[in-house]
């Protein structure tokens, strides 16, 4: 973090209690149950930091010379917080509100995706039925004579063998159906085979846009609009930057020369479903509500529009991208990265196992980024209308920033009936082991990975330096069949774990125990 920025915003998180003049808003948005969150004040400790991310925000976009920006901050399925700055129409001094409507890119992928497991669920596409299937102008179309074929998922996951193409792919968000098609039936280039690496294809997302028409006859645009915005509520989104009242739809400019240059927007071709889509703060944030409320896997109904374990696989890391063990968050904290490309979103996990999901979105003359830890519950969006404007960079700030700052948990899913069950009779057997092997808790591996002399020895010596016991505590799961539980003793914690056998009533299959 920069110096400057650090000291001042520390300031004015200590020291003010009222929010600035710029645009502000406390947004309304349908709850869900932060089932799993434990922390009764989540909401009041981020709120806490509204000044200092208001602070962070507002420098960000001084020192990186973008004219106008929004951002919103997402809690639980809810946008807590919003604001804007700036302009986003600098002859006429038209102020940046969150109701601004903002090209946010590539960040537009994430919707293509999501139309594609749409028609996946509604058994319409096929992720990897090859994409000749779809587009019968691919056919024959590879860069070796042993090269696999080009699927649906390998065009989700970049990685179909197509070149990395920023810029250029930047450039054709006005290219036609036809003209597309033309270019696929006189031929394209490889850099790769399919499924070997990843390599930014905008190209691949343009042609997932042409099998959402050739499955639906509709134009990817109207699908989405359809069958994502309508449903969510999102009425301030359009991919035609005509259709957008003049008074909220953000100018884009660059900075040349110590000034502001507007560059020139591009009409919505079949390139816009990689990066076509413009919209506001208030309804992409609409969007974000429904990745955060596919956490955690649950019994409860589905939301209407597309169903949560999609969403889920969404978010999963499909292609690795990246492994950077020399990686510093903003504020100078190290922390090695891994990343990897999942269905539309980018996916990270760093050295303490905080996984993000989100994307980026670049283009001449705007800047865009969403960022989501569904762990935690919160996200983060920054739109600005300044030529690839390093969002990515301010959101991973303001993000960690807010996790670390407002000490907030992450999610702790129940423990599982049966984990609870076993727990209990593994209490009862310890530390003598007596009878262990007719309790019939143990699965048929147990006694013969584990001996019942060893493992008396073992735990009694352990309960005689820890001494009498005071507390059993909960179990702590790993996941359904997974956990360990704390005992409180007068000189120690015993910290027993153990995992459970896959049957129809699963046993213990591995123990472990130690004084911590």
């Amino acid at each position: 973090m920069n110096p400057r920025i650090s000291i001042k915003s520390i300031f004015l998180f200590l020291c003010l209690f009222a929010l600035s003049s710029k645009t502000i808003v406390r947004a309304q948005a349908k709850e869900y149950s932060p089932a799993f969150f434990t922390d009764a004040d989540r909401e009041k400790k981020i709120a806490a930091l509204y000044p200092l991310v208001e602070s962070l925000y507002k420098d960000y976009a001084e020192k990186n010379h973008i004219p106008g920006y929004s951002f919103g901050i997402m809690l639980d399925g809810k946008l807590v917080y919003s604001g804007a700055g700036g302009f986003i129409d600098l002859p006429n001094k038209i102020p940046a509100t969150t109701k601004s409507m903002f090209r946010i890119a590539s960040m537009s992928k994430s919707f293509t995706a999501m139309a594609i497991l749409k028609l996946r669920d509604e058994n319409k596409v096929k992720l990897d039925e090859p994409i000749k299937t779809y587009l019968p102008e691919m056919k024959g179309q590879q860069l070796t004579s042993d090269a696999p074929l080009i699927t649906v998922r390998h065009l989700l996951t970049h990685s179909a063998g197509f070149p990395e193409d920023n810029p250029w792919g930047d450039r054709q968000l006005s290219v036609t159906e036809d003209d597309f098609q033309d270019m696929l039936e006189g031929g394209i280039s490889f850099s790769n085979v399919p499924g070997v690496a990843y390599e930014y294809s905008n190209m691949g997302f343009a042609m997932l846009g042409m099998i959402i028409k050739q499955q639906t006859l509709s134009h990817y645009s109207d699908y989405i609009a359809k069958h994502i915005w309508k449903p969510l509520g999102m009425t301030d989104a359009e991919w035609e930057y005509t259709k957008v009242p003049a008074n909220i739809l953000a100018k884009g400019y660059r900075w040349l020369n110590n000034n502001y240059i507007e560059q020139p927007m591009l009409h919505d071709g079949i390139y816009g479903a990689m990066g076509g889509m413009i919209v506001s703060i208030e309804s992409f944030a609409k969007y974000v509500a429904l990745h955060q409320q596919a956490w955690p896997a649950r019994n409860d109904a589905e939301n209407g529009i597309i169903k949560r374990s999609s969403i889920r696989e969404m978010h999963q890391p499909w292609r690795i991208s990246g492994l950077n063990a020399n990686y510093k968050y903003p504020s100078g904290r190290p922390s090695p990265l891994a990343t990897a490309y999942a269905y539309g979103l980018r996916w990270s996990r760093d050295g303490e196992g905080r996984e993000t999901i989100g994307h980026t979105g670049g283009l001449p003359g705007f800047g865009s980024n969403w960022q989501i830890l569904p762990d935690y519950g919160i996200g983060v969006m920054f739109f600005a209308n300044a030529t690839y404007a390093p969002t990515s960079l301010a959101n991973t700030m303001v993000l960690d920033t807010l996790v670390r700052l407002s000490g907030i948990q992450a999610r702790e899913l129940p423990a599982s009936k049966i984990l609870t069950q076993r727990r209990n009779e593994l209490v009862k057997l310890l530390p003598d082991f007596k009878g262990a092997e007719k309790s019939g808790i143990f699965a048929m591996n147990f006694f013969m990975d584990y001996f019942v002399e060893p493992m008396q020895k073992e735990a009694t010596d352990i309960f005689a330096k820890a001494g009498k016991t005071i507390s059993i505590g909960e179990v702590v799961p790993e996941n359904q069949l997974r956990g360990y539980f704390d005992i409180k003793a007068q000189n120690g914690t015993v910290r027993v774990s153990f995992t459970l056998s896959p049957e129809k009533d699963p046993k213990v299959q591995e123990y472990h125990i130690k004084l911590l």
